[in-house]
């Protein structure tokens, strides 16, 4: 009995060790999004991913055919929910001027591609509040403040001066070679 349930541990792990190697890059981006920490440095992300993929592994074996990420990604937001509301602040990165609210959603809608409905029944919100609050979200990144880093990645550069014409030579036969200046 003990060797059965011992087999049963080990090919759990297994599972969700695979599970893990090949979804934790994309989890981890999207917690780091979600707490609006940089890249490199993102310890909050971090925790947040490990909180999330434990609740993940404790409830594993009653997953029976559900789809992992999903609720991986479900733990991480309600994770995420629940422990957003405590800091407001953005830690340097791209959404760090968003609500976490906003993030939360901006995340879910657009990095992870749920659904309105489905967002909005996890985050026990209307669909058309969701909808309004992806929307303002949106607004918001995409009205960068003049001078800050985010209108300077938006802003197209400067277009160089065009190069000074030289005028056609004045008798010029067809098969004479024309001169092109070279810019």
């Amino acid at each position: 009995m003990r060797a059965r349930a011992s087999a049963q541990q080990a090919r759990r792990a297994r599972e969700f060790e695979a599970f893990v190697a090949g979804a934790a890059g994309r989890l981890l981006h999207a917690a780091t999004l979600l707490t609006s920490e940089l890249p490199e440095d993102n310890p909050r992300a971090r925790r947040l991913l490990t909180a999330a993929l434990a609740r993940t592994f404790a409830s594993w074996d009653r997953l029976r055919g559900d789809d992992p990420y999903d609720r991986a990604r479900q733990e991480l937001a309600t994770r995420f929910a629940y422990m957003g509301w405590l800091s407001h602040r953005g830690h340097g990165g791209l959404l760090s001027r968003l609500s976490p609210r906003e993030r939360l959603i901006l995340v879910m809608r657009l990095y992870e591609g749920v659904a309105e409905e489905q967002t909005a029944a996890q985050l026990g919100l209307s669909v058309e509040r969701v909808h309004t609050i992806c929307r303002r979200a949106m607004s918001v990144l995409l009205s960068a403040p003049a001078g800050g880093p985010a209108a300077k990645q938006v802003r197209a550069p400067k277009p160089e001066a065009p190069a000074p014409e030289t005028p056609a030579p004045e008798a010029s036969t067809p098969d004479a070679p024309v001169e092109v200046a070279s810019p």
